[in-house]
């Protein structure tokens, strides 16, 4: 009997360590976040919105000397979506700090409406119907093509690593150098602008990479409105669009996935 009881203790004593030890997560990678310094590179999609701030009624100068006033209000309607590619470098700082610097190229488009309220219904009663396009006759549509060069720099603040998942906040500056724009825009954009971003994030550790998926906001510091625009306007009658507008900031979400 008691070399039965001694059997089970001993038993008991192996098993038990040993079975605790398979319950227990496999950990991807253990060494990758001690490295010091490392790369990759990401992809991913936005959402970008222009908040305008409209001047309300102009008075408008004719040919003839005379004066009229007109309100034209201008609107992005619609967040419009985007795809974005780029590099990463990041440098350890401590166990929870890491400094990124993340180069990227972002491409969308941005919809804007013009809706003009008053010389619409001095030359035509019927304004407010729908024309055979389907658009609103006091309504003007442009599409602003976006392609912006950006270098986000960001400081990354992780928790304690669980198994293969260890949540992060971010917090950074993105200046942006804007690529698109032309003369014949009603509105254009200026070429620099910088951006306040926030996000949140997870690590997922791969057997052969880190799976990083980030959701980010992104907000404009700067009016990025160029002012100077309307004076080179070949079109006249596009002035007073283009002055509707007193000031504009950008805004972005985006959603990234990091691959190191």
């Amino acid at each position: 009997m008691k070399k039965a009881i001694f059997f089970i203790l001993t038993l008991l004593v192996v098993v038990l360590p040993t079975s605790a030890q398979l319950s227990r997560t496999v950990q991807n990678r253990p060494y990758t976040d001690l490295r010091p310094f490392h790369f990759g590179l990401f992809i991913g999609t936005h959402m970008q919105d222009l908040e305008l701030m409209n001047v309300g009624p102009q008075t408008i100068v004719n040919e003839d000397g005379t004066e009229t006033t007109r309100l034209i209000t201008c609107d992005q309607d619609r967040w419009d979506t985007g795809f974005m590619v780029g590099v990463l470098g990041e440098l350890r700082l401590s166990q929870h700090f890491q400094f990124r610097v993340a180069p990227a190229m972002y491409f969308g488009v941005r919809h804007l409406s013009f809706y003009d309220f008053t010389a619409p219904t001095l030359s035509n009663p019927n304004a407010d119907e729908e024309s055979e396009t389907g658009v609103l006759l006091n309504e003007r549509i442009q599409n602003i093509k976006t392609a912006y060069i950006t270098c986000a720099c960001d400081l990354i603040f992780g928790s304690v690593r669980n198994g293969n998942v260890r949540p992060y906040m971010i917090a950074g500056l993105n200046p942006v150098l804007n690529l698109s724009g032309s003369e014949s825009d009603i509105l254009k954009l200026k070429r620099l602008d910088l951006y306040f971003e926030i996000g949140a994030g997870c690590d997922f550790y791969m057997p052969f990479f880190k799976l990083r998926p980030e959701l980010k906001f992104m907000f404009g510091l700067t009016d990025c409105l160029d002012h100077h625009h309307p004076e080179n306007l070949r079109d006249a009658n596009l002035c007073a669009f283009s002055n509707s507008v007193s000031r504009a900031t950008s805004k972005m979400i985006a959603l990234t996935f990091f691959f190191e």
